[in-house]
């Protein structure tokens, strides 16, 4: 069997269709352009900017119906390397359209089918065949799927000593502080929710960081600060690293391509002072393209050569 050292999870993914158009007007057929495909979902975009990044990744999804056998040659395309377990329900979609007029961007969302406990089952056992340096669980669950699913993922990573690195929020990552994880990387409102708070402050962010890691629930935590930049607290160390400014265009993958780029840089045995930097320069390059095409790696290196003395 080939081995990896990041494994990538996404119990819910989709195929994401964006287009263009010129003004949104009710009650008239709107004329769009032609549309553009991209596989999405939290893990496989993730596993996309690594790739971005010249680095490797087994992305493990769910893929059922029609729309599951296009996700599937997406991601060949993307030239990943995958194991897709099959599902009776249909892969969802996902719709972003962009209005020329104003350059506002519309996004709609479709909720996951429902996925057969023998389906979870094997998800769950396809990643436990795999003990890779790096696991990471990104994305939104299923309807109807336990909250405690991302937990489940957490025991098999503590019982393969891989490093699991989650992006989720509300109770799922709630459950997953429970067992214990690498990194987390939730925004400041989800934050301040996991220190039972009505808001934060972005002084009091390294605190509440501090009291996750005190519980163990995490041994680093990454806070998305959106157009500031972000937060990286351990143990023993803090980084504020600042957005840089750049011309942005669509918003979708932006906080993948921020983990994806840590996650590639942890792979490459950088500092957490170079982690930080290399995933807000990735998740900044994302927001310089359109629709779902995260980023170039051209410009990710350019933005992390300007955020190396930042």
């Amino acid at each position: 069997m080939k081995t990896f050292d990041i494994i990538t999870v996404t119990v819910n993914p989709s195929v994401d269709k964006s287009t263009h158009f010129s003004g949104l007007i009710a009650e008239q057929k709107i004329r769009c352009k032609d549309p553009l495909f991209d596989a999405g979902g939290g893990g496989i975009n993730v596993s996309k900017a690594i790739s971005r990044m010249h680095g490797n990744s087994l992305a493990v999804f769910t893929a059922g119906g029609p729309v599951g056998e296009m996700l599937k040659d997406l991601v060949t395309k993307e030239k990943i390397d995958f194991e897709a377990i099959e599902t009776k329900t249909a892969t969802r979609e996902n719709f972003i359209a962009v209005d020329d007029n104003t350059n506002s961007q519309y996004r709609f969302g479709f909720t996951g089918d429902i996925l057969a406990d023998s389906e979870v089952e094997k998800l769950l056992e396809t990643i436990s065949n795999f003990k890779p340096k790096y696991l990471v669980a990104s994305g939104s669950l299923n309807d109807g799927l336990s909250s405690d699913f991302y937990q489940k993922v957490a025991e098999i990573a503590k019982t393969s000593n891989s490093k699991l690195i989650v992006d989720t929020s509300g109770e799922a990552l709630k459950k997953v502080l429970e067992t214990g994880a690498y990194l987390i990387k939730p925004n400041v409102g989800e934050l301040a929710k996991l220190v039972g708070v009505e808001r934060l402050e972005i002084d009091e962010v390294n605190e509440a960081a501090k009291k996750i890691i005190a519980d163990r629930g995490a041994e680093i935590v990454v806070v998305s600060l959106g157009p500031q930049g972000a937060v990286l607290v351990a143990k023993d160390e803090y980084e504020f690293v600042p957005a840089p400014n750049v011309a942005k265009k669509s918003t979708v993958g932006a906080g993948d391509s921020m983990v994806g780029g840590m996650v590639w840089a942890l792979s490459q045995n950088k500092s957490l002072k170079e982690v930080i930097r290399w995933g807000v320069a990735c998740g900044s390059a994302a927001t310089m393209n359109e629709g779902t095409q995260l980023f170039k790696f051209e410009d990710a290196n350019r933005l992390f050569e300007w955020l190396k003395n930042k």
